[in-house]
């Protein structure tokens, strides 16, 4: 299938194939987590009356539509802390042009999560709301996921500071390089010890670091975080600050416009969308209970950030309107099997034996 060209700003309706959900208790999620900013002052007060408007609550409500409220809100209030990370720290914040001082920065929020009683950064409050978080990730996780959610924490941050280089020297680096660093600094595998959290158990680890399995996370973090590109390149591109998006990184490589690239980088994001289902299909057929609500699961994150990122003021930027799709599209722009000319991710279509050309249909709105 062709891939219909954009505008230069448009960014056309992406494929959404994963129904949409979301906990019944979604608002008061919201109101817990604007509560909880508030309490551990996270980020400046102009960032955090920012960041509390953006209904991460529901977003998270999203991403566990019928897991335990407690673990819900636990993630909601985390998802917001990163973004107190991502936001103050590393883009709006002098750190973010100094990964030396970001580095020393990150070493000790890394330690307040492994050890919260560990008296470093005792002033701050990022910190001091880490420390409220680890203390709940212990209570909900076994020290095998606890320690999963550190490891996790650690490429998050190690990602974090790559991108910081490149803010500080102004370079844009590779597709390839950004693709590969793009799956730990969009904070999505952080994520994934919470998703078994939410359903209280936890994944035999044969399952889980199955190289499939992996896989299917890694696809899941590329979709998530093509798609935050695409809806976030208006607000990037506008501010006038450096900025790292696949957008940019498209039209540097090949020097295309930006409507070719935003097609290029819609069409990478339906291919791997394709061989995800595909995956998740092949290992919920050989799949026990609890992998099969992993799996569920991925794909609820998914949709999740779908949905949220075209009605988010995160994204929508109503003081200058971006041009987001308000729906989500029941078709593919691309429905090719072959892999990705990207080195870092062309073994995924690897996992899959080869068979005819398959169409797949889709679900439709948010």
């Amino acid at each position: 299938m062709e891939a219909a060209a954009v505008g230069p700003d448009l960014i056309p309706a992406l494929w959404a194939p994963i129904p949409p959900a979301i906990h019944p208790r979604h608002a008061d999620i919201n109101d817990a987590t604007t509560r909880w900013a508030h309490a551990y002052k996270v980020g400046s007060p102009q960032l955090r009356g920012r960041l509390v408007t953006q209904d991460i609550g529901r977003f998270a409500a999203r991403i566990l539509p019928r897991g335990d409220e407690r673990v819900i809100t636990l993630l909601s209030d985390f998802v917001l802390w990163l973004f107190g990370v991502d936001d103050g720290h590393c883009e709006e914040g002098m750190l973010g042009r100094r990964p030396g001082e970001l580095t020393a920065t990150l070493h000790g929020l890394l330690r307040i999560a492994q050890q919260p009683q560990t008296p470093l950064l005792v002033d701050d409050p990022l910190a001091c709301a880490l420390r409220d978080l680890s203390r709940r990730i212990d209570a909900h996780a076994t020290p095998a996921q606890a320690a999963r959610w550190i490891d996790a924490l650690r490429e998050y941050f190690w990602s974090v500071t790559w991108e910081a280089h490149h803010r500080a020297a102004g370079t844009i680096p590779s597709l390839n390089d950004y693709t590969l660093m793009r799956l730990y600094d969009g904070a999505t595998t952080v994520v994934l010890p919470l998703l078994e959290m939410g359903h209280g158990y936890a994944l035999d680890a044969d399952e889980r670091d199955h190289p499939a399995v992996r896989a299917a996370g890694e696809m899941a973090s590329f979709v998530i975080t093509w798609d935050n590109d695409l809806l976030s390149h208006h607000k990037e591109h506008r501010s006038g600050d450096y900025y790292l998006n696949v957008i940019r990184i498209l039209q540097h490589e090949t020097g295309c416009t930006t409507g070719q690239a935003l097609t290029t980088a819609v069409a990478q994001r339906d291919r791997v969308m394709r061989l995800f289902l595909r995956l998740r299909t092949h290992l919920q057929a050989q799949a026990g209970p609890q992998l099969r609500q992993y799996l569920d699961s991925l794909g609820h994150f998914v949709r999740a950030s779908q949905d949220w990122g075209i009605s988010s003021l995160r994204y929508t930027t109503p003081d200058d309107p971006a041009p987001l799709p308000s729906t989500l599209c029941s078709q593919p722009t691309d429905d090719s099997d072959d892999p990705l000319d990207i080195p870092a991710i062309d073994q995924w279509w690897s996992l899959l034996p080869v068979r005819p050309r398959e169409t797949v249909s889709a679900c439709i709105t948010p």
